[in-house]
C-alpha cells in the first residue's frame, strides 16, 4: 500500500518585498519518507521549509500537513489566517531543528526538553520529564540532563535540540541545515541521530549540503534553484544520474 500523504504543497509562493524567493513549488512527502532538499545558498530551500510550519507566511498556494492546512483555514475558496493559539497548536505537531540550536541558555538540558510539552500541551511535568530522559538516552546524552547549553559542544547542543523537538511527539520533523554550524568532527554524531530517526520511520524533510547523507538516507532528493524545483526523484537518479544541466553543474562543484 502507498503511504498516506504527510505534506502536500501546491503552487507555493513566498516574497520578501520585491524578492520572489519561492516560485510556485509543488511537493508531496508521504508518511515515513525522508526527503532531502539540495541546492545553492539563496535557492529558497530554508524559506520553503519555514513556510511548512508557518514560521513564514506564504503569499500564494497552499501547504497541508497530514491533511490540514498549517496557519490557515479555507472558507469559500479563500484562505484565512488562524489565530495565534490555533497556529501554535498545529505547529506543535511539527518538530523543527535549526542551524543554531536555539536552546534556552538559562535552562538546563532537561528543562529545555520539557518546556514546550508542559507549556503548550499542558502535560504533567513528570510525564514530559520521563520521556525527555528516554530521548536523551537515545541521542547519547543521558548524563547531561542537568547541564546548561553553554557547557556542551555544538554537536551535543544540536542533539539536545533534536531531542527537544522529539519530546513534542511530532508527526513530521524539519531540519534546516542542522550540521552547517558544526565543526567537521562533530557532524557525524548529529547525522547518526538523524539516521536512527529515519530508520524508525520518522517523516523528515532535511535541508542539507551533506550529499553523502542524502544519498544514503533519503527516499527522495529534491534540487532547488532560484526558488523553483529543478529536479526531484530517488537519490540514484538526482545525485548519481541527474537529468538537468543545472543539477549536474551544482553537484560537480560540491562533490
Amino acid at each position: 500500500m502507498t503511504a498516506a500523504v504527510m505534506v502536500e504543497a501546491r503552487d507555493v509562493h513566498k516574497r520578501f518585498g520585491s524578492n520572489h524567493v519561492v516560485r510556485g513549488v509543488d511537493m508531496t512527502v508521504r508518511s515515513g519518507e525522508v526527503m532531502c532538499l539540495l541546492g545553492p545558498s539563496g535557492s529558497g530551500k530554508s524559506t520553503f521549509l519555514r513556510c511548512i510550519n508557518h514560521l513564514e507566511k506564504i503569499n500564494g498556494g497552499s501547504i497541508a500537513v497530514d491533511g490540514e492546512l498549517v496557519g490557515y483555514r479555507r472558507q469559500n475558496d479563500r484562505l484565512y489566517e488562524l489565530r495565534d493559539h490555533e497556529i501554535a497548536q498545529r505547529r506543535s505537531e511539527i518538530g523543527m531543528v535549526f542551524q543554531h540550536f536555539n536552546l534556552f541558555p538559562h535552562m538546563t538540558v532537561l528543562e529545555n526538553l520539557i518546556e514546550a510539552p508542559v507549556q503548550v500541551r499542558r502535560e504533567k511535568t513528570k510525564d514530559a520529564s520521563e520521556r525527555a530522559i528516554r530521548l536523551l538516552e537515545r541521542v547519547g546524552l543521558a548524563d547531561k540532563a542537568g547541564a546548561y547549553p553553554r557547557s556542551l559542544s555544538g554537536g551535543q547542543q544540536q542533539r539536545v535540540a533534536i531531542a527537544r523537538a522529539l519530546n513534542m511527539r511530532p508527526k513530521l520533523m524539519l531540519f534546516d541545515e542542522p550540521t552547517s554550524a558544526l565543526d567537521p568532527e562533530l557532524v557525524g554524531e548529529v547525522l547518526d541521530v538523524m539516521r536512527d530517526l529515519a530508520a524508525d520511520g520518522m517523516t523528515m524533510i532535511v535541508v542539507t549540503h551533506e550529499i553523502g547523507f542524502a544519498k544514503e538516507v533519503a527516499d527522495t532528493v529534491t534540487f532547488m534553484d532560484a526558488g523553483v524545483v529543478v529536479e526531484t526523484g530517488p537519490p540514484a537518479q538526482v545525485i548519481d544520474d541527474p537529468q538537468r544541466e543545472r543539477t549536474r553543474s551544482f553537484l560537480a562543484k560540491v562533490l
